[in-house]
C-alpha cells in the first residue's frame, strides 16, 4: 500500500443510541465498520483504525461499582486497557469476517500514550465518565474517593476526570512496522492508555485522552496521508440550528479554524474533530475528512462524487457555499449536530 489513512470512529458507533450494548448489538455494528474498512482497502488504502470507548468504559465502570463488595475496584487507566482489548477483539473478528479470507494480518495493539503531569487538565478535570448519579450520591463518592464530580447536560451528576493532550505514542514504531508490512492495525483505542514518565518507567494515570486528538497524533507521527474522523453526519454544519445552517464541503484548514474561532463547534460536540482535522493538515497531512461511514471512500477519492467535509492544505475548490451534492447527503447533515 502506498497510501495510509488513519480512521477514527466513536464508541457510539459500536453502541448506538437506544441500544443496551449487548455483544450481538456491538458485533452487528462492528460488521458495518469492517465492511467500510474493506472498501478502503479495495480502493488502495492501508488502514489504521482508532476507536472510541466512551459507552464501554461507562458500562465497565458500572460493573466495577456494582461488584465492589466482592472484588477490588480497578483504576480507570486499567479500564481503558480492558476496553482496548475488548473492542480490539471485536473489530479483528469483524474484519476477518468481512474480508472473507482475503485480508492480510489484522492486529490490535494495546497502546500507551504519554501525557504531561503539568497539563492544565489535571487541575481542572472536565471529562464526564461512568454512570449518571443523584447529586447526593455523587457528592458522597467525591468525599469518600477524592473524585471530582459535576452535572452533565442536565441528566445527572457524573465523575469528572482529566482529559490531557496526547503526547508520545509508546508503541509507535511497532505500529509503523505493522503498517509497513501491510497489516490493518487497530491502535490507540479510546485515545490510548494515559501514562506519565517517571524516569525510565511509565505509570498509568486516571485520565481519558480524546480519541480524535490521539488519532491525529498517531496519523501525524506515522506520516499518514489522510485522517478520517467518522461521525453520524455526512458533513460538518456551520450556523447549526439556525435558518442559515449549511454544510461544509471542501475547505482549507485556515477556513475551518476561522469557523472554530467564531465558536461554531462546541467542545462537547464537533470541536475535537475539527481541532484534530486542522492540526493534521497544518502539521503536514494531505487530507483530513469528517464524514459518515458511507462517504469515507468517496471523500478520500476526491472528484465530484458525494463526499464529506474535506480539509486540504491547498485552497478549497469553489462551490456553492459547501452545499452537499445529493439529496441523501443533505438529509444526513440535517439529522443532528451532535457527534459520538
Amino acid at each position: 500500500m502506498t497510501r495510509t489513512a488513519v480512521v477514527a470512529l466513536g464508541g457510539n458507533a459500536l453502541i448506538r443510541n437506544g441500544q443496551a450494548g449487548t455483544h450481538l448489538e456491538q458485533m452487528s455494528n462492528a460488521r458495518a465498520m469492517a465492511a467500510a474498512v474493506c472498501r478502503l482497502r479495495d480502493a488502495g488504502w492501508g488502514v489504521v483504525l482508532v476507536h472510541g470507548n466512551g459507552p464501554q468504559v461507562g458500562n465497565l465502570a458500572i460493573q466495577q461499582e456494582e461488584g465492589a463488595g466482592r472484588v477490588p475496584e480497578l483504576p480507570l487507566f486499567w479500564l481503558n486497557a480492558m476496553t482496548e482489548g475488548q473492542l480490539g477483539c471485536l473489530l479483528v473478528l469483524a474484519m476477518h469476517e468481512a474480508g472473507r479470507g482475503r485480508l492480510p494480518a489484522v492486529v490490535s495493539v494495546v497502546t500507551h500514550v504519554v501525557v504531561d503531569r503539568a497539563d492544565p487538565a489535571f487541575i481542572d478535570p472536565c471529562k464526564p465518565i461512568g454512570p449518571f448519579l443523584e447529586e447526593s450520591v455523587a457528592r458522597q463518592l467525591a468525599d469518600e474517593r477524592g473524585w471530582h464530580v459535576g452535572e452533565d447536560s442536565g441528566r445527572g451528576f457524573r465523575r469528572l476526570v482529566p482529559s490531557p493532550e496526547p503526547g508520545r505514542i509508546v508503541e509507535l514504531e511497532s505500529i509503523r512496522s505493522l503498517v509497513d508490512g501491510g497489516a490493518i492495525v487497530i491502535a490507540a483505542g479510546g485515545g490510548g492508555v494515559p501514562v506519565v514518565e517517571d524516569g525510565p518507567a511509565l505509570c498509568g494515570v486516571d485520565a481519558v485522552i480524546d480519541k480524535d486528538l490521539a488519532a491525529q497524533r498517531l496519523a501525524t507521527s506515522l506520516g499518514a496521508d489522510a485522517l478520517v474522523l467518522v461521525t453520524d453526519i455526512a458533513q460538518v454544519m456551520v450556523d447549526y440550528g439556525t435558518p442559515s445552517a449549511r454544510p461544509l464541503g471542501d475547505v482549507t484548514a485556515d477556513e475551518m479554524q476561522a469557523y472554530a474561532d467564531d465558536g461554531q463547534f462546541p467542545a462537547g460536540s464537533m470541536g475535537p474533530k475539527v481541532r484534530s482535522a486542522v492540526r493534521f493538515v497544518r502539521d503536514g497531512g494531505s487530507t483530513a475528512v469528517i464524514t459518515d461511514v458511507e462517504l469515507m471512500v468517496t471523500s478520500l477519492a476526491g472528484g465530484s462524487a458525494p463526499a464529506g467535509t474535506r480539509l486540504r492544505r491547498s485552497p478549497a475548490v469553489p462551490c456553492e457555499a459547501g452545499v452537499s451534492s445529493s439529496p441523501r447527503q443533505s438529509a444526513a447533515v440535517n439529522r443532528s449536530g451532535a457527534v459520538s
